[in-house]
């Protein structure tokens, strides 16, 4: 899968696994709806039931900026239709601002949800660093591409 195939799923896709690090080291997983815009990705802190809107998330980034999203396909047993794309980037947390408004503006546009109901909370920005993706159409080996364009190592 090349940069324009793996940007393609990664604007299509309705889900994203975000993995942090927290204070403590241990790793965290959660799902996200996100956008991309340029080289950034955005989620934000919505208003689904939590317990506060100070999320581990937030903390995890506060503590560790390096995260990961996946976004991926699997949702039949047809797996010649298999793919997943893999992000690495640098996280910030944005709170208010053009930046925060225009991500929530994305967001609303992507999901009907979000648009009957605005996100308040704060906005988690994926600065890109590497693209990693594998389809089932491609070779076995996982292909990479770096935004800075440095060699790209296999997975």
């Amino acid at each position: 899968m090349d940069d324009r195939q793996m940007r393609a799923h990664v604007s299509s896709g309705r889900v994203a696994r975000l993995a942090t690090v927290t204070p403590t080291g241990q790793p965290h997983v959660v799902p996200v709806c996100y956008t991309i815009q340029g080289e950034s990705i955005f989620s934000a802190v919505d208003f689904k039931p939590k317990s506060t809107i100070d999320l581990a998330r937030l903390e995890n980034v506060r503590a560790h900026p390096g995260v990961s999203l996946v976004i991926d396909r699997y949702d039949d047993e047809q797996w010649d239709r298999l793919w997943w794309v893999r992000v690495d980037g640098i996280a910030r947390i944005i709170e208010s601002g053009v930046e925060h408004t225009t991500a929530l503006s994305m967001l609303r546009t992507k999901y009907p949800q979000y648009a009957q109901r605005r996100p308040t909370g704060a906005v988690i920005a994926v600065d890109i660093r590497r693209w990693t993706g594998w389809s089932a159409t491609d070779a076995v080996t996982p292909r990479s591409a770096r935004l800075d364009r440095q060699p790209a190592r296999r997975e």
